[in-house]
């Protein structure tokens, strides 16, 4: 389902380190993504919400989602997704360093579109991303803008 569009990812991860790695491996796609980042879970909620500081932000094509966030962890952000009627079509792929099979059921059982563990060197860790990003651009459709969907109406 290729665009021509860059697909817009919200990172949400506090670990700068992670932030500058996913940027870099993004920027030399060929349709480079536009890369959000938020450190927590509530402003991951917020910025999806668009509430407060986030009021004008667009709403991203795919979340990126660590599950070790200050405030609020990355399964309560992922359930609040989930079970929020506006957001619950946007892909979120858990991007962790954790690979505990609790860690990856759970993610599963709150409705993660993918849980990818974080590769510990680089090559891997760009050629993943690029992988998550790559599919999400070219192969997979991911659900337009709110904006832009029609309200269903069934027939009678």
């Amino acid at each position: 389902m290729s665009t021509d569009r860059a697909l817009h990812v919200l990172l949400v991860d506090d670990d700068e380190a992670d932030f500058l790695m996913v940027e870099e491996a993004l920027e030399t796609a060929a349709v480079p993504p536009i890369v959000t980042r938020v450190t927590d879970g509530p402003q991951a909620l917020d910025f999806l919400r668009r509430r407060g500081f986030f009021a004008r932000a667009s709403r991203p094509d795919l979340v990126l989602l660590d599950l070790n966030l200050p405030r609020m962890d990355g399964h309560q952000v992922l359930t609040a997704i989930k079970n929020d009627d506006e957001l619950r079509a946007i892909p979120v792929v858990v991007l962790s360093t954790s690979v505990a099979p609790e860690d990856v059921a759970a993610s599963y059982r709150e409705h993660a579109s993918a849980f990818v563990a974080k590769p510990m060197d680089w090559i891997s860790f760009v050629t993943t991303v690029r992988t998550i990003s790559d599919f999400f651009q070219t192969a997979a459709a991911v659900p337009p803008p709110l904006a832009t969907v029609l309200p269903f109406h069934p027939r009678s």
